[in-house]
């Protein structure tokens, strides 16, 4: 069937349907001519050619043409890869404004835009359309009913880092037919798990439609993380339980289902790279496009790519066109999906204007003026591979960041290797040092000890080294700098007492975490105990190397994690929106005036400067004022909580803690063990100030006192 073809409208980019019919809109600087292919159900061809260009927009409306159709572009223009220009109009590519895909790329000559196996670099003619996934006209409209977004302060959130398929693939609840799906994730057993928990916001690996690489799929494998992004606006497909327009309802599913239960959606986009690698990868969408626009060419030589990513590429964030894309994918996944929030993979790559970081870049001037997305939470993985990437602390005062420094240092702290303890210190506060100087709260701090890239918390502790055999690459992949300790045997063992040491060191990151100031993020199925054998990099492991075993979950740790994120979440002296100041504040009702925090020697002493700078020092206590918290409430009544003291040991060997002098508190009643297995029953040992608290070697011990008049 034949459609009417008009000019349209060079607003929107992307195809969007009227009712009537659908306008479609292809940016394109180098392009000559721009053919729209729509295919039918058995992949028969028609093409239209664009009739239109206003500002590089080619663009025409077709009538007839509705929520459903595939369709994908043939780019005409110059092939010249020694300057840059990569057209093919032999390569159907993808819409870069795709909302959503079907089909998966099938790797072979088709897709490459020059013969394979030789030294021939000329425009191959092989024609790729059966072997290209096809964008798909989307009717936005969705009930929604009484959604919203749950906007739970940042001091109050618990993030649960996990994986589509990995979270529900082997879960006895969730039908088959919704396992590794959108519907699954938000399954009443699942959405039970997260309440129960005491998480506040799930945190999904990319969800934005991605490929899995020609070399995964030649070995049997798959890119099972999802950092291959090819189509920022479309969900990917091989999430969801039913096909084409439906993959984007059931996203809206359920994000609305998870809002219900109270918990924030975030995703873990992917904005610094696409899926189409390097100079020699395959032509699938931008390269084809518009090549020198969309990537970062090296100067000079714009056959290559300029690549801090690591994958081949860089997207060019100083063409206003890619800002554009950026842009407009951000609030349509806060629009259109209502998601909460987004996690930045590799974000100082979206900073770089030339070689240096800018971190006042255009992109991040864009999203501070913008009033969609400056509303809800960002949170930048502050790194990337380049020259002067690693950016802890440097991103603009609206941004979280994932602190790779708190994840050295606790994980340094507990191998007894390496962080000092005014390391840990300024880490267990909320990472004053790095946020403070710029405006920012604690809540800038996303403290975590592990997650998706790198050991799970059950490795961390079982395993000193990587083994990575499985990826197909002789173990070289994957980071050799674990902070990890295997407490005595590698791997696994049946010695008790390692397997006692193994489970306490679990508890003590655990509660390290969870009651350090800033922004806890759990990796899932850490508080089941899962394994990945030792695998460091299980980014191609679509397996159950990766699928978290739910049928043999270690429910005494699932408990315990349950209890330590209980007493997070009832006691706001944890999760302060403000710094400590190590001194008494005004107007709060601190006994005594007292400070807001207490650094103490195991003999009950205070802390001394000479103290701070004994490098060997493993222990310490630390006391938290709940009488001394700047925070008001919702009602803007002052805050008083009760106070704890929380006593580390990473020693190996046994140690008496004096408790302080009775201006600190007079009677203190233990709320937290981590030497003991289960969740606390109830109120356990109790203690009077100079008291001896005895701690085993790798212990944590919290003490609670109530506020005294």
């Amino acid at each position: 069937m034949s459609h009417r073809m008009s000019p349209g409208e060079a607003f929107p980019l992307g195809a969007s349907w009227d009712g009537a019919g659908t306008n479609f809109c292809l940016y394109s600087q180098v392009a000559e001519a721009v053919e729209l292919c729509l295919f039918d159900d058995a992949g028969a061809e028609q093409r239209y050619r664009l009739p239109e260009v206003d500002a590089y927009c080619w663009h025409g409306y077709l009538e007839g043409v509705g929520p459903g159709s595939r369709y994908g572009y043939r780019v005409h223009g110059a092939y010249r890869p020694d300057d840059g220009l990569r057209c093919n109009p032999a390569k159907l590519l993808l819409d870069p404004y795709a909302m959503a895909v079907d089909g998966e790329v099938c790797w072979g000559q088709p897709v490459f835009p020059y013969p394979l196996g030789g030294d021939d670099l000329s425009a191959d003619p092989t024609d790729s359309a059966a072997s290209m996934p096809k964008a798909i006209v989307v009717d936005p409209s969705f009930d929604w009913g009484d959604d919203r977004h749950p906007r739970t302060r940042w001091a109050d959130t618990v993030i649960y880092e996990t994986h589509v398929k990995g979270l529900t693939w082997r879960h006895p609840e969730v039908p088959p037919e919704l396992r590794g799906t959108y519907a699954g994730v938000a399954h009443p057993a699942l959405v039970e798990h997260f309440g129960r928990l005491g998480v506040t916001a799930v945190e999904l690996m990319p969800v934005h439609h991605f490929v899995h690489d020609d070399r995964l799929v030649s070995l049997g494998l798959r890119n099972y993380w999802g950092y291959n992004s090819i189509a920022f606006l479309a969900p990917h497909s091989g999430y969801a339980s039913q096909p084409g327009q439906r993959v984007v309802d059931e996203l809206k599913s359920m994000v609305r289902g998870l809002h219900a239960a109270g918990i924030e959606v975030i995703l873990d986009v992917v904005y610094n790279h696409t899926a189409e690698g390097n100079h020699l990868g395959p032509l699938l969408s931008m390269r084809g496009i518009d090549n020198p626009s969309y990537y970062r060419l090296v100067d000079g030589n714009p056959r290559m790519y300029h690549d801090t990513t690591g994958t081949g590429n860089s997207l060019n964030m100083r063409h206003p066109h890619v800002l554009q894309l950026l842009m407009d994918s951000l609030r349509y996944w806060v629009t259109e999906m209502h998601v909460d929030g987004f996690r930045f993979d590799l974000a100082a790559t979206l900073a770089r204007q030339f070689h240096e970081v800018d971190r006042l870049s255009a992109f991040f001037d864009l999203i501070q003026q913008d009033p969609v997305i400056n509303r809800v939470k960002l949170i930048a993985e502050p790194w990337d591979l380049g020259d002067g990437g690693y950016q802890v602390g440097n991103f603009p005062p609206l941004w979280s960041e994932w602190n790779g420094k708190y994840r050295d240092s606790v994980r340094d702290y507990w191998r007894q290797a390496g962080a000092s303890i005014g390391e840990l210190a300024e880490r267990l506060t909320g990472s004053s040092d790095l946020y403070e100087a710029t405006g920012r709260r604690p809540f800038a701090s996303i403290n975590f000890v592990t997650c998706h890239d790198g050991f799970t918390l059950a490795d961390l502790v079982s395993y000193d080294h990587k083994h990575n055999l499985a990826n197909g690459e002789d173990d070289r992949d994957g980071t050799d700098d674990n902070r990890s300790w295997n407490c005595g045997a590698e791997g696994d063992t049946d010695d008790p007492g390692v397997l006692a040491l193994r489970r306490r060191q679990v508890r003590n990151f655990l509660a390290t975490l969870l009651l350090s100031q800033g922004v806890p993020m759990i990796l899932g199925g850490d508080e089941l105990g899962r394994t990945q054998r030792g695998n460091n990099n299980a980014y191609c492991q679509d397996s159950d190397i990766s699928w978290y075993d739910w049928r043999h979950a270690d429910v005494e740790l699932l408990a315990w994690t349950r209890a330590v994120v209980a007493i997070r979440r009832a006691h706001p002296v944890f999760r302060r929106r403000r710094f400590f100041q190590g001194r008494p504040l005004r107007g709060t009702a601190g006994r005594g005036q007292l400070p807001d925090i207490g650094w103490f020697r195991p003999d009950g002493r205070e802390m001394t400067d000479t103290d701070w700078r004994v490098g060997y020092a493993k222990s310490l206590g630390v006391l938290l004022n709940g009488g001394a918290i700047p925070d008001p409430d919702e009602a803007g009544q002052p805050v008083v909580d009760d106070s704890f003291y929380l006593l580390f040991n990473a020693w190996d060997q046994d140690l008496g803690f004096t408790l302080p002098g009775p201006r600190w508190g007079r009677a203190w009643t233990t709320a937290l063990d981590t030497s003991q297995a289960g969740p606390p029953a109830g109120p356990g040992p109790r203690y009077r100030a100079r008291q001896v608290v005895r701690l085993r070697g790798h212990h944590l011990v919290v003490l609670q006192r109530p506020p005294e008049p």
